[in-house]
């Protein structure tokens, strides 16, 4: 493969049919034990940057957990393993495959305004605001979405913000919703 710029590894590792699919599926669990426990959760490095070597694969550079977190239970993660056993992670992972197709769709809408009332909630963890351009895009906000109601950074707290502090994200939904 030749040289490339590592920011850009997360999204070419998955675009190969059948590579990232080898990885996940040989060990659904040991896979969503990973990416749910600490890949990008509260156990989870508060500096690191999610970034993938598609010589070494996804779960490669992620810590193993010995537990699950506090916010998964058992019976939570049985249900996402046999939902991936029987379907495969083809249909999520077909997302990360259409990338460059979702950005010609969505052209026309590049300058676009968001108009409506709108409140972002987001995990200080989460792997996703560590990405280049994240901080500025999310301090500048409201220059692009007009009736931005408010931000809420929950710290300690990673990508699956509304499993790891559902009452948290519930309390400051319910509010904006009443605001409005």
């Amino acid at each position: 493969m030749p040289r490339r710029d590592k920011s850009i590894w997360s999204i070419l590792y998955f675009q190969n049919l059948g590579i990232a699919e080898a990885e996940l599926e040989s060990d659904v669990r040991a896979s969503f034990y990973t990416m749910l426990g600490t890949g990008f959760g509260e156990n989870q490095p508060s500096d690191r940057i999610c970034m993938v070597d598609p010589a070494q694969g996804l779960l490669h550079g992620m810590s193993k957990p010995t537990k699950l977190p506090s916010w998964l239970s058992e019976q939570d993660l049985d249900h996402f393993i046999k939902q991936f056993t029987d379907t495969g992670f083809t249909g999520g992972l077909n997302w990360y495959r259409n990338i460059d197709r979702n950005w010609e769709l969505l052209a026309p809408f590049a300058t676009a305004e968001v108009t409506v009332p709108a409140f972002y909630i987001y995990g200080g963890r989460d792997v996703v605001v560590r990405f280049p351009g994240m901080e500025q895009t999310i301090a500048n906000l409201s220059s692009r979405v007009i009736d931005l109601r408010g931000k809420l950074c929950l710290e300690d707290c990673g990508h699956w913000t509304q499993q790891e502090r559902p009452a948290e994200v519930s309390t400051a939904l319910i509010k904006f919703l009443s605001d409005l």
